[in-house]
Protein backbone atom coordinates (compact mmCIF):
# COMPACT_ATOMS: atom_id res chain seq x y z
CA UNK A 1 0.00 0.00 0.00
CA UNK A 2 1.43 3.38 -0.96
CA UNK A 3 1.25 6.66 0.93
CA UNK A 4 -1.41 8.21 -1.32
CA UNK A 5 -3.97 5.65 -0.24
CA UNK A 6 -4.84 8.27 2.38
CA UNK A 7 -6.31 10.53 -0.30
CA UNK A 8 -7.48 7.95 -2.80
CA UNK A 9 -9.37 5.56 -0.51
CA UNK A 10 -12.36 7.91 -0.05
CA UNK A 11 -12.81 7.91 -3.83
CA UNK A 12 -12.85 4.13 -4.24
CA UNK A 13 -15.96 2.10 -5.04
CA UNK A 14 -16.40 1.37 -1.36
CA UNK A 15 -14.94 4.52 0.23
CA UNK A 16 -13.52 4.37 3.75
CA UNK A 17 -14.26 8.04 4.30
CA UNK A 18 -16.39 10.97 3.18
CA UNK A 19 -14.91 12.86 0.22
CA UNK A 20 -16.69 16.05 1.25
CA UNK A 21 -15.42 16.03 4.81
CA UNK A 22 -12.94 18.69 5.91
CA UNK A 23 -9.48 17.18 5.61
CA UNK A 24 -7.16 20.04 6.39
CA UNK A 25 -7.32 23.58 7.71
CA UNK A 26 -4.88 26.35 8.57
CA UNK A 27 -5.31 28.60 11.60
CA UNK A 28 -9.01 27.80 11.60
CA UNK A 29 -9.27 29.87 8.43
CA UNK A 30 -8.54 28.25 5.05
CA UNK A 31 -9.67 24.66 4.64
CA UNK A 32 -10.09 21.91 2.04
CA UNK A 33 -12.14 18.75 1.91
CA UNK A 34 -10.61 15.38 1.08
CA UNK A 35 -11.92 15.70 -2.46
CA UNK A 36 -10.46 19.21 -2.86
CA UNK A 37 -7.12 18.11 -1.45
CA UNK A 38 -7.06 15.13 -3.78
CA UNK A 39 -7.83 17.30 -6.82
CA UNK A 40 -5.10 19.77 -5.84
CA UNK A 41 -2.74 16.81 -5.47
CA UNK A 42 -3.63 15.72 -9.00
CA UNK A 43 -2.90 19.20 -10.41
CA UNK A 44 0.56 19.27 -8.88
CA UNK A 45 1.28 15.66 -9.83
CA UNK A 46 0.33 16.30 -13.45
CA UNK A 47 2.41 19.49 -13.42
CA UNK A 48 5.44 17.50 -12.29
CA UNK A 49 4.85 14.77 -14.87
CA UNK A 50 4.57 17.38 -17.62
CA UNK A 51 7.93 18.83 -16.59
CA UNK A 52 9.62 15.44 -16.92
CA UNK A 53 9.68 14.31 -13.30
CA UNK A 54 9.33 10.53 -13.02
CA UNK A 55 9.83 7.77 -10.48
CA UNK A 56 12.99 8.14 -8.43
CA UNK A 57 13.53 11.86 -9.13
CA UNK A 58 14.25 13.89 -6.02
CA UNK A 59 12.00 16.92 -5.63
CA UNK A 60 12.76 19.42 -2.88
CA UNK A 61 10.08 21.15 -0.81
CA UNK A 62 11.13 24.49 0.65
CA UNK A 63 7.72 25.89 1.53
CA UNK A 64 6.13 27.46 4.57
CA UNK A 65 3.26 25.67 6.32
CA UNK A 66 0.34 25.66 3.91
CA UNK A 67 -2.23 23.53 2.15
CA UNK A 68 0.10 23.70 -0.85
CA UNK A 69 2.82 21.98 1.19
CA UNK A 70 0.63 18.99 1.98
CA UNK A 71 -0.80 18.72 -1.53
CA UNK A 72 2.64 18.97 -3.13
CA UNK A 73 4.03 16.29 -0.81
CA UNK A 74 1.26 13.92 -1.83
CA UNK A 75 1.79 14.84 -5.50
CA UNK A 76 5.53 14.13 -5.48
CA UNK A 77 5.08 10.78 -3.80
CA UNK A 78 2.06 9.78 -5.89
CA UNK A 79 4.16 9.68 -9.08
CA UNK A 80 6.93 7.72 -7.38
CA UNK A 81 9.31 10.64 -7.04
CA UNK A 82 11.13 11.18 -3.74
CA UNK A 83 10.32 14.23 -1.62
CA UNK A 84 13.23 16.04 0.02
CA UNK A 85 11.70 18.01 2.87
CA UNK A 86 13.93 20.99 3.57
CA UNK A 87 14.27 23.03 6.73
CA UNK A 88 13.57 26.62 5.67
CA UNK A 89 15.61 27.89 8.63
CA UNK A 90 18.88 26.61 7.18
CA UNK A 91 21.45 28.86 5.56
CA UNK A 92 22.32 28.75 1.87
CA UNK A 93 25.50 26.78 2.69
CA UNK A 94 23.56 24.12 4.57
CA UNK A 95 20.91 23.89 1.84
CA UNK A 96 23.60 23.65 -0.83
CA UNK A 97 25.07 20.56 0.81
CA UNK A 98 21.70 18.82 1.21
CA UNK A 99 20.55 19.57 -2.35
CA UNK A 100 23.79 18.20 -3.78
CA UNK A 101 23.91 15.18 -1.47
CA UNK A 102 20.32 14.21 -2.27
CA UNK A 103 20.69 14.86 -6.00
CA UNK A 104 17.60 17.06 -5.99
CA UNK A 105 16.72 18.02 -9.57
CA UNK A 106 13.57 20.08 -9.00
CA UNK A 107 13.16 22.51 -6.12
CA UNK A 108 9.76 23.93 -5.19
CA UNK A 109 10.23 26.97 -2.97
CA UNK A 110 8.16 29.74 -1.48
CA UNK A 111 9.01 33.19 -2.78
CA UNK A 112 10.18 34.22 0.68
CA UNK A 113 13.01 31.67 0.32
CA UNK A 114 14.36 33.10 -2.95
CA UNK A 115 17.10 35.07 -1.19
CA UNK A 116 18.27 31.88 0.52
CA UNK A 117 18.59 29.99 -2.75
CA UNK A 118 19.93 32.78 -5.00
CA UNK A 119 23.59 32.42 -3.87
CA UNK A 120 23.63 28.67 -4.62
CA UNK A 121 21.69 28.48 -7.89
CA UNK A 122 24.82 27.54 -9.83
CA UNK A 123 26.30 25.17 -7.25
CA UNK A 124 23.38 23.21 -5.75
CA UNK A 125 22.83 20.86 -8.70
CA UNK A 126 19.14 21.73 -9.13
CA UNK A 127 18.06 22.02 -12.78
CA UNK A 128 14.56 23.44 -12.26
CA UNK A 129 13.31 25.95 -9.69
CA UNK A 130 9.56 26.41 -9.22
CA UNK A 131 8.54 29.38 -7.08
CA UNK A 132 5.24 29.36 -5.18
CA UNK A 133 4.66 33.12 -5.21
CA UNK A 134 3.09 35.52 -2.79
CA UNK A 135 1.65 38.79 -4.04
CA UNK A 136 4.75 40.90 -3.50
CA UNK A 137 7.99 39.09 -4.41
CA UNK A 138 9.02 39.01 -8.09
CA UNK A 139 10.02 35.72 -9.70
CA UNK A 140 13.80 35.68 -10.35
CA UNK A 141 15.14 35.02 -13.83
CA UNK A 142 16.58 31.63 -12.83
CA UNK A 143 13.17 30.28 -11.75
CA UNK A 144 9.65 29.89 -13.02
CA UNK A 145 6.37 30.55 -11.26
CA UNK A 146 4.17 27.70 -10.22
CA UNK A 147 1.43 27.28 -12.83
CA UNK A 148 -1.92 28.56 -11.70
CA UNK A 149 -3.11 25.71 -9.51
CA UNK A 150 -6.74 26.60 -10.26
CA UNK A 151 -6.36 25.76 -13.95
CA UNK A 152 -4.13 22.66 -13.88
CA UNK A 153 -5.41 19.26 -14.92
CA UNK A 154 -7.37 17.37 -12.29
CA UNK A 155 -7.31 14.19 -14.37
CA UNK A 156 -6.39 10.95 -12.69
CA UNK A 157 -2.62 10.67 -12.36
CA UNK A 158 -1.33 8.35 -15.09
CA UNK A 159 1.88 7.28 -13.34
CA UNK A 160 2.02 3.79 -11.88
CA UNK A 161 1.45 3.64 -8.15
CA UNK A 162 4.61 3.20 -6.06
CA UNK A 163 5.28 0.02 -4.11
CA UNK A 164 5.30 0.03 -0.33
CA UNK A 165 9.05 -0.57 -0.30
CA UNK A 166 9.77 2.40 -2.59
CA UNK A 167 11.42 5.46 -1.08
CA UNK A 168 8.88 8.07 -0.05
CA UNK A 169 11.05 10.91 1.20
CA UNK A 170 14.40 12.00 2.61
CA UNK A 171 14.56 13.85 5.89
CA UNK A 172 17.96 15.25 6.75
CA UNK A 173 19.14 15.15 10.33
CA UNK A 174 22.04 17.07 11.83
CA UNK A 175 25.16 14.92 11.77
CA UNK A 176 27.40 14.00 14.68
CA UNK A 177 30.40 14.61 12.42
CA UNK A 178 29.14 17.96 11.17
CA UNK A 179 27.46 16.75 7.97
CA UNK A 180 23.68 16.12 7.80
CA UNK A 181 22.50 12.64 6.82
CA UNK A 182 19.36 11.88 4.81
CA UNK A 183 17.15 9.36 6.59
CA UNK A 184 15.32 7.26 3.99
CA UNK A 185 11.61 6.72 4.62
CA UNK A 186 9.52 4.27 2.61
CA UNK A 187 5.82 4.43 1.71
CA UNK A 188 5.03 1.49 3.96
CA UNK A 189 7.04 2.97 6.83
CA UNK A 190 4.98 6.15 6.81
CA UNK A 191 1.73 4.18 6.64
CA UNK A 192 2.78 1.94 9.52
CA UNK A 193 3.58 5.00 11.61
CA UNK A 194 0.13 6.41 10.99
CA UNK A 195 -1.46 3.07 11.90
CA UNK A 196 0.63 2.71 15.06
CA UNK A 197 -0.32 6.14 16.39
CA UNK A 198 -3.96 5.84 15.36
CA UNK A 199 -4.10 2.50 17.19
CA UNK A 200 -2.33 3.84 20.26
CA UNK A 201 -4.75 6.71 20.73
CA UNK A 202 -7.89 5.09 19.28
CA UNK A 203 -8.33 7.67 16.54
CA UNK A 204 -11.65 7.64 14.70
CA UNK A 205 -12.99 9.89 11.91
CA UNK A 206 -14.21 12.41 14.50
CA UNK A 207 -10.65 13.24 15.57
CA UNK A 208 -9.45 16.82 15.00
CA UNK A 209 -5.68 16.86 15.42
CA UNK A 210 -3.54 19.99 15.42
CA UNK A 211 0.18 20.45 14.92
CA UNK A 212 2.05 23.71 15.15
CA UNK A 213 5.61 22.93 14.15
CA UNK A 214 7.07 23.38 10.66
CA UNK A 215 5.92 20.64 8.28
CA UNK A 216 9.49 19.78 7.27
CA UNK A 217 9.77 18.33 10.79
CA UNK A 218 8.70 14.75 11.51
CA UNK A 219 7.13 15.83 14.78
CA UNK A 220 4.89 18.29 12.95
CA UNK A 221 3.69 16.13 10.06
CA UNK A 222 4.15 12.46 10.96
CA UNK A 223 3.12 12.74 14.62
CA UNK A 224 -0.58 13.31 15.36
CA UNK A 225 -1.39 14.98 12.02
CA UNK A 226 -0.66 12.01 9.72
CA UNK A 227 -2.63 9.46 11.78
CA UNK A 228 -5.58 11.87 11.78
CA UNK A 229 -5.53 11.91 7.97
CA UNK A 230 -5.05 8.14 7.97
CA UNK A 231 -8.43 7.59 9.69
CA UNK A 232 -10.01 10.41 7.65
CA UNK A 233 -10.35 12.79 10.53
CA UNK A 234 -9.45 16.47 10.29
CA UNK A 235 -5.89 17.79 10.45
CA UNK A 236 -5.21 21.36 11.57
CA UNK A 237 -1.92 23.17 11.03
CA UNK A 238 -0.73 26.59 12.09
CA UNK A 239 0.82 28.92 9.55
CA UNK A 240 4.53 29.66 9.78
CA UNK A 241 5.52 32.66 11.86
CA UNK A 242 3.68 34.77 14.38
CA UNK A 243 3.36 31.96 16.91
CA UNK A 244 1.61 32.97 20.12
CA UNK A 245 -0.45 31.42 22.87
CA UNK A 246 -3.50 33.28 21.60
CA UNK A 247 -3.01 31.86 18.12
CA UNK A 248 -2.88 28.35 19.57
CA UNK A 249 -5.88 28.81 21.82
CA UNK A 250 -8.05 30.54 19.20
CA UNK A 251 -7.38 27.80 16.63
CA UNK A 252 -8.20 25.04 19.12
CA UNK A 253 -11.40 26.88 19.99
CA UNK A 254 -12.39 27.58 16.39
CA UNK A 255 -11.71 24.08 15.02
CA UNK A 256 -12.82 22.15 18.14
CA UNK A 257 -9.43 20.46 18.25
CA UNK A 258 -9.38 17.20 20.20
CA UNK A 259 -5.66 16.33 20.00
CA UNK A 260 -2.59 18.51 19.70
CA UNK A 261 1.17 18.12 19.74
CA UNK A 262 3.04 20.64 21.89
CA UNK A 263 6.76 20.58 22.48
CA UNK A 264 7.58 21.20 26.16
CA UNK A 265 8.50 24.86 25.73
CA UNK A 266 5.20 25.48 23.89
CA UNK A 267 3.28 23.71 26.64
CA UNK A 268 5.01 25.80 29.30
CA UNK A 269 4.11 29.04 27.51
CA UNK A 270 0.48 27.93 27.43
CA UNK A 271 0.37 26.98 31.10
CA UNK A 272 2.17 30.15 32.23
CA UNK A 273 -0.50 32.32 30.59
CA UNK A 274 -2.37 33.77 33.57
CA UNK A 275 -5.15 34.95 31.27
CA UNK A 276 -5.83 31.46 29.86
CA UNK A 277 -9.55 30.69 29.88
CA UNK A 278 -9.82 26.87 30.16
CA UNK A 279 -13.32 27.05 28.72
CA UNK A 280 -11.86 27.94 25.32
CA UNK A 281 -10.07 24.57 25.31
CA UNK A 282 -13.08 22.47 26.29
CA UNK A 283 -12.85 20.31 23.14
CA UNK A 284 -9.25 19.29 23.86
CA UNK A 285 -8.84 15.76 25.20
CA UNK A 286 -5.16 14.96 24.64
CA UNK A 287 -1.81 16.75 24.44
CA UNK A 288 1.12 14.81 23.04
CA UNK A 289 4.56 16.14 23.91
CA UNK A 290 8.09 14.89 23.50
CA UNK A 291 11.78 15.61 23.40
CA UNK A 292 12.22 15.94 27.18
CA UNK A 293 10.32 14.84 30.29
CA UNK A 294 7.69 17.35 31.35
CA UNK A 295 8.58 19.35 34.46
CA UNK A 296 6.53 18.40 37.56
CA UNK A 297 4.98 21.87 37.91
CA UNK A 298 3.54 21.58 34.40
CA UNK A 299 1.90 18.23 35.10
CA UNK A 300 0.28 19.73 38.19
CA UNK A 301 -0.81 22.79 36.21
CA UNK A 302 -2.48 20.64 33.54
CA UNK A 303 -4.38 18.70 36.18
CA UNK A 304 -5.59 21.98 37.66
CA UNK A 305 -6.30 24.08 34.56
CA UNK A 306 -7.23 21.37 32.04
CA UNK A 307 -8.50 18.38 34.03
CA UNK A 308 -10.17 16.83 30.97
CA UNK A 309 -6.85 16.65 29.08
CA UNK A 310 -4.59 13.62 29.00
CA UNK A 311 -0.86 14.31 28.65
CA UNK A 312 1.10 11.64 26.76
CA UNK A 313 4.86 12.04 26.34
CA UNK A 314 6.58 10.44 23.36
CA UNK A 315 10.21 9.65 22.63
CA UNK A 316 11.81 8.94 19.28
CA UNK A 317 14.02 10.20 16.49
CA UNK A 318 13.74 10.66 12.75
CA UNK A 319 15.65 7.49 11.87
CA UNK A 320 13.61 5.43 14.33
CA UNK A 321 10.21 6.51 13.01
CA UNK A 322 9.67 9.68 15.11
CA UNK A 323 7.99 7.97 18.10
CA UNK A 324 9.18 4.75 19.70
CA UNK A 325 7.90 4.95 23.27
CA UNK A 326 5.17 6.80 25.11
CA UNK A 327 4.66 7.66 28.77
CA UNK A 328 0.90 7.43 29.16
CA UNK A 329 -1.07 9.98 31.14
CA UNK A 330 -1.88 7.38 33.79
CA UNK A 331 1.82 6.82 34.47
CA UNK A 332 2.91 10.48 34.61
CA UNK A 333 3.42 10.47 38.39
CA UNK A 334 4.47 6.84 38.71
CA UNK A 335 7.46 7.29 36.39
CA UNK A 336 7.92 11.05 35.85
CA UNK A 337 11.55 10.57 34.78
CA UNK A 338 10.66 7.95 32.17
CA UNK A 339 9.83 8.14 28.47
CA UNK A 340 7.41 5.28 28.91
CA UNK A 341 6.92 1.95 27.21
CA UNK A 342 7.11 0.94 23.53
CA UNK A 343 4.43 2.06 21.10
CA UNK A 344 2.38 -0.69 19.41
CA UNK A 345 4.37 -2.95 17.06
CA UNK A 346 7.61 -1.46 18.45
CA UNK A 347 10.50 -3.17 20.20
CA UNK A 348 12.97 -1.37 22.43
CA UNK A 349 16.10 -2.75 24.04
CA UNK A 350 19.21 -1.43 25.74
CA UNK A 351 22.60 -2.71 24.55
CA UNK A 352 25.96 -2.47 26.31
CA UNK A 353 27.65 -3.14 22.97
CA UNK A 354 26.57 -4.43 19.56
CA UNK A 355 26.04 -7.99 20.84
CA UNK A 356 25.19 -7.89 24.55
CA UNK A 357 21.84 -6.72 25.92
CA UNK A 358 21.94 -4.77 29.16
CA UNK A 359 20.50 -6.14 32.37
CA UNK A 360 17.61 -4.41 34.14
CA UNK A 361 18.73 -0.99 35.45
CA UNK A 362 22.03 -1.26 33.53
CA UNK A 363 22.81 1.74 31.33
CA UNK A 364 23.52 1.18 27.65
CA UNK A 365 22.55 2.44 24.20
CA UNK A 366 18.85 2.46 23.30
CA UNK A 367 17.97 0.43 20.17
CA UNK A 368 14.52 0.40 18.54
CA UNK A 369 12.91 -1.80 15.91
CA UNK A 370 9.53 -1.39 14.23
CA UNK A 371 8.04 -1.13 10.71
CA UNK A 372 8.65 2.63 10.73
CA UNK A 373 12.44 2.55 11.15
CA UNK A 374 14.24 4.25 8.25
CA UNK A 375 15.77 1.93 5.68
CA UNK A 376 19.13 3.70 6.00
CA UNK A 377 20.90 6.93 5.15
CA UNK A 378 20.82 8.24 1.60
CA UNK A 379 24.06 7.67 -0.28
CA UNK A 380 25.91 6.85 2.95
CA UNK A 381 26.56 3.10 3.37
CA UNK A 382 29.12 3.61 6.13
CA UNK A 383 26.73 5.53 8.37
CA UNK A 384 23.93 3.11 7.48
CA UNK A 385 25.97 0.10 8.59
CA UNK A 386 26.87 1.87 11.83
CA UNK A 387 23.34 2.94 12.80
CA UNK A 388 21.13 0.13 11.43
CA UNK A 389 21.72 -3.46 12.56
CA UNK A 390 19.38 -6.32 11.53
CA UNK A 391 16.37 -4.02 11.40
CA UNK A 392 17.29 -2.25 14.63
CA UNK A 393 18.06 1.47 14.77
CA UNK A 394 20.80 2.52 17.15
CA UNK A 395 19.48 5.76 18.61
CA UNK A 396 22.74 7.03 20.10
CA UNK A 397 20.84 7.75 23.31
CA UNK A 398 21.81 6.19 26.63
CA UNK A 399 19.14 4.61 28.79
CA UNK A 400 18.08 1.86 31.12
CA UNK A 401 15.00 -0.27 31.67
CA UNK A 402 13.27 -0.28 35.05
CA UNK A 403 12.17 -3.57 36.68
CA UNK A 404 8.58 -2.89 35.58
CA UNK A 405 9.56 -2.22 31.96
CA UNK A 406 9.81 1.57 31.56
CA UNK A 407 12.59 3.23 29.58
CA UNK A 408 14.56 5.93 31.39
CA UNK A 409 17.03 8.00 29.38
CA UNK A 410 20.41 8.41 31.03
CA UNK A 411 22.07 10.82 28.63
CA UNK A 412 22.94 11.19 24.99
CA UNK A 413 25.77 9.11 23.62
CA UNK A 414 26.08 11.50 20.69
CA UNK A 415 26.08 14.62 22.92
CA UNK A 416 23.08 16.04 21.11
CA UNK A 417 21.51 19.27 22.33
CA UNK A 418 17.72 19.26 22.36
CA UNK A 419 16.62 22.90 22.16
CA UNK A 420 13.09 24.12 21.52
CA UNK A 421 12.09 20.94 19.71
CA UNK A 422 15.16 20.92 17.45
CA UNK A 423 18.17 18.57 17.54
CA UNK A 424 21.56 20.31 17.52
CA UNK A 425 24.83 18.39 17.25
CA UNK A 426 27.89 20.03 18.84
CA UNK A 427 30.28 18.67 16.20
CA UNK A 428 28.58 20.78 13.56
CA UNK A 429 29.03 23.96 15.62
CA UNK A 430 32.58 23.10 16.66
CA UNK A 431 33.63 22.64 13.03
CA UNK A 432 32.46 26.15 12.17
CA UNK A 433 33.89 27.72 15.33
CA UNK A 434 37.36 26.28 14.82
CA UNK A 435 37.30 27.56 11.25
CA UNK A 436 37.41 31.07 12.70
CA UNK A 437 41.00 32.37 12.46
CA UNK A 438 41.04 33.52 16.10
CA UNK A 439 39.69 30.27 17.61
CA UNK A 440 42.30 27.69 18.57
CA UNK A 441 39.90 25.13 20.08
CA UNK A 442 36.22 24.92 20.94
CA UNK A 443 33.72 22.60 22.56
CA UNK A 444 29.96 23.03 22.72
CA UNK A 445 27.85 21.47 25.47
CA UNK A 446 24.20 21.57 26.49
CA UNK A 447 23.17 23.67 29.48
CA UNK A 448 19.71 24.09 31.01
CA UNK A 449 17.48 26.92 29.80
CA UNK A 450 14.22 28.11 31.29
CA UNK A 451 12.49 28.63 27.94
CA UNK A 452 14.02 26.06 25.58
CA UNK A 453 15.01 23.39 28.16
CA UNK A 454 18.51 23.17 26.70
CA UNK A 455 20.73 25.58 24.78
CA UNK A 456 24.32 25.47 23.61
CA UNK A 457 27.26 26.82 25.58
CA UNK A 458 30.45 27.32 23.54
CA UNK A 459 33.68 26.99 25.48
CA UNK A 460 36.47 28.58 23.46
CA UNK A 461 40.25 28.80 23.53
CA UNK A 462 41.49 31.71 21.42
CA UNK A 463 44.75 31.89 19.49
CA UNK A 464 45.79 35.04 21.34
CA UNK A 465 44.51 34.12 24.77
CA UNK A 466 42.16 37.10 24.76
CA UNK A 467 38.37 37.11 24.65
CA UNK A 468 36.74 37.61 21.27
CA UNK A 469 33.86 39.86 20.33
CA UNK A 470 30.81 37.63 20.92
CA UNK A 471 28.53 39.38 18.36
CA UNK A 472 31.13 38.77 15.65
CA UNK A 473 31.37 35.11 16.67
CA UNK A 474 27.60 34.80 16.47
CA UNK A 475 27.67 36.35 13.00
CA UNK A 476 30.42 33.93 11.93
CA UNK A 477 28.24 31.01 13.00
CA UNK A 478 25.03 32.54 11.64
CA UNK A 479 26.58 32.97 8.20
CA UNK A 480 26.95 29.20 7.87
CA UNK A 481 24.40 27.67 10.22
CA UNK A 482 20.72 28.12 10.99
CA UNK A 483 20.08 30.66 13.73
CA UNK A 484 18.60 28.15 16.17
CA UNK A 485 21.91 26.25 16.21
CA UNK A 486 23.99 29.21 17.41
CA UNK A 487 24.99 28.81 21.09
CA UNK A 488 23.28 31.11 23.55
CA UNK A 489 26.32 31.33 25.82
CA UNK A 490 30.04 31.85 25.11
CA UNK A 491 32.84 31.20 27.59
CA UNK A 492 36.57 31.84 27.04
CA UNK A 493 39.16 29.67 28.78
CA UNK A 494 42.91 29.09 28.64
CA UNK A 495 42.45 25.40 27.83
CA UNK A 496 39.71 22.82 27.53
CA UNK A 497 39.54 20.18 30.29
CA UNK A 498 40.96 16.84 29.09
CA UNK A 499 41.69 13.42 30.54
CA UNK A 500 45.04 11.68 30.52
CA UNK A 501 44.56 10.44 26.97
CA UNK A 502 43.69 13.90 25.67
CA UNK A 503 39.92 13.40 25.37
CA UNK A 504 37.91 16.56 26.00
CA UNK A 505 35.83 16.14 29.17
CA UNK A 506 32.48 17.50 28.09
CA UNK A 507 30.77 16.07 31.15
CA UNK A 508 32.97 18.33 33.29
CA UNK A 509 32.00 21.37 31.23
CA UNK A 510 28.29 20.51 31.47
CA UNK A 511 28.58 20.55 35.26
CA UNK A 512 30.81 23.64 35.35
CA UNK A 513 28.48 25.78 33.22
CA UNK A 514 25.08 24.30 34.04
CA UNK A 515 24.06 27.46 35.96
CA UNK A 516 25.39 29.93 33.39
CA UNK A 517 21.91 30.97 32.29
CA UNK A 518 20.87 31.84 35.84
CA UNK A 519 24.18 33.64 36.44
CA UNK A 520 23.78 35.81 33.34
CA UNK A 521 20.30 36.96 34.38
CA UNK A 522 21.33 38.00 37.90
Amino acid sequence: MDFNWILDAPSAALPVGDRDKKALSIDGDQSVTYDELRRLRNRYANMLLASGVTKGYRVGILLLNSIDYVALYFAITRIGAIAVRLNFRLTDTELDYILNDSGTSVLCLHSSRVTQIAPIVESCGVTKFVVFPDDETPIPSWAEARPDHRTGSEDEVSADRPEGTDTLMLMYTSGTTGRPKGAVWTHSGAMWLALIQATKWSYTPDVVAMTMGPLYHGGAFEDVLLPALFVHGTAVILSSGGMSTEKVVSTIECEHVTETLLYPFMLYDLLRDDDLDPGRLSSLRRIVSGGDPIMPWAMTAIDKKLPQVQLDQGYGLTEGGTMSTCLDHADRYKHPDSVGRPMPLTEVKVMVDRTIEAAVEEVGEVWVRCPTVASGYWNNPTATAESFVDGWCRTGDLGKVTPDGYLVLAGRAKEMIRSGGENIYPAELEAVLTDHPDVAAAAVVAVPDEQYLEVGCAVIVTTSGDKLDVPSLRQHLRSRLAGYKVPKHFVFVDELPKNASGKILKQVMRVTYRDIGAAETR
